[in-house]
């Protein structure tokens, strides 16, 4: 059986103008050798910087390994060996942000559990409770039930109710404290 050899690998030409150390440069980036050397004398600060960003170990260790093997893939793309470092970093930085990315992701997706059902009885006793109070809040001057709706089942500040009715802030407060201690009395009451 024949035995077929490889043809060599074409010289590339250089173009004119071009130097002679340029091309060296750009052949040999970064070696795989200077790669390894800066993987046992930086590997603890990278993953410190990652610990930084991070908060789990393992995720630590992903991001810096897979920011080593990034760099690998990319070492002839790095001509000058002294910006490996500065490259490795600026990796496990952008990593560390797409995994904390993917986690909030991940957090906004997860359906929330059902909350326990009450019982038929929590059930009623609730909407009593709201018949109370609706009884109670109409039984409200009308500027004391405005500031208790809009501040409290509106989740407003003090300063949007009193912007919203045309109002003091003083105003706000005074109706609010009021209304709050005629609800008192009314839910307290007797039916």
């Amino acid at each position: 059986m024949p035995v077929i050899a490889p043809m060599p690998a074409p010289r590339p030409t250089r173009m004119p103008g071009q130097r002679e150390g340029a091309d060296e440069a750009m052949a040999s980036g970064t070696t795989v050798d200077h790669l390894t050397e800066t993987y046992r004398a930086h590997y603890r600060s990278l993953l410190g910087l990652a610990a930084l960003l991070l908060d789990d170990t393992a995720s630590c260790e992903d991001v810096v390994q897979e920011a080593f093997i990034r760099v690998h893939s990319a070492r002839k793309r790095v001509r000058d060996p002294e910006k490996t470092l500065a490259y490795l970093r600026q990796t496990v930085v952008n990593l560390s942000r797409s995994a904390l990315r993917r986690r909030i992701l991940g957090l906004k997706l997860l359906s929330k559990p059902m909350p326990d059902m009450a019982s038929a009885e929590e059930g009623a006793y609730d909407q009593l409770e709201r018949d109370a109070l609706i009884k109670a809040m109409r039984g409200l001057q009308r500027r004391q039930r405005e500031v208790l709706v809009l501040r409290y089942f509106a989740d407003m500040t003090e300063a949007q109710v009193a912007e919203t009715l045309g109002i003091s802030l003083g105003s706000v407060k005074a109706y609010g404290s009021r209304g709050i201690a005629a609800l008192r009395v009314a839910m307290e009451a007797p039916a």
